[in-house]
């Protein structure tokens, strides 16, 4: 109970009200909670005043406190507390609805991203694999055209010349080794595709991450 001594108000730790209740409306549930505006005020009338509020909300300037005043008590603004919550209710479905179509949104344009990002892959290891051949194809055209070279020399050299068994022995590894890279020396076929992994797609993603669409498209 409250103490009065020496002409001043002493509110009891004990008369505190105050407490917290859940509205459910829908599927959505509140906090209401209760408490006396001015626990410590030595004021009887101050401390005596009830507020209750619920959680601030996403749009600015709802109200979301209401107190004793001296028109009013917060029993008067109960009906206007509840109206606040099932327009809260009605404004909370619509986003979670908007927050559903725009994950699926982003989860359509991540899958196509996703997919474009393979194919881009795919079409460089294609194009790295076609590059190395006409290098190596470069390359055995050129070694043909040096043993062509060589054995023409060659059929030019005075028998028993000194170092014409080195020479041959020359030639007939350079011809092996254009057989050797020549990659149409039998017929070529489209490449495997690789196993590419989530590192070989972020050059190909731009802002998208390879792990999924969430986290603000970052990595």
């Amino acid at each position: 109970l409250p103490i009065s001594s020496m002409g001043r108000y002493h509110p009891s730790h004990y008369s505190r009200r105050e407490g917290e209740i859940r509205v459910g409306i829908g599927e959505f549930s509140y906090a209401v909670t209760i408490a006396e505006e001015n626990p410590q005020s030595s004021d009887p009338e101050r401390s005596e005043r009830l507020v209750i509020e619920v959680t601030p909300y996403r749009a600015q300037g709802r109200q979301h406190r209401w107190a004793d005043r001296k028109t009013w008590k917060v029993e008067d603004r109960l009906a206007i507390l509840l109206q606040e919550l099932e327009t809260r209710a009605v404004e909370d479905a619509q986003h979670k609805i908007d927050e559903e179509r725009a994950m699926a949104d982003r989860q359509r344009r991540w899958k196509h991203a996703m997919a474009e990002a393979h194919r881009m892959a795919y079409e460089e290891h294609n194009a790295a694999a076609l590059r190395d051949q006409i290098t190596r194809w470069h390359e055995a055209q050129d070694i043909t055209s040096y043993c062509q070279a060589l054995a023409e020399r060659l059929e030019s050299e005075p028998p028993g010349s000194q170092h014409i068994q080195q020479a041959q022995k020359w030639l007939a590894w350079a011809r092996a080794r254009a057989t050797a890279i020549d990659p149409l020396r039998c017929l070529p076929t489209h490449p495997e595709p690789p196993e590419l992994t989530p590192e070989d797609l972020k050059p190909y993603l731009k802002d998208w991450s390879p792990y999924g669409p969430e986290g603000n498209r970052h990595w």
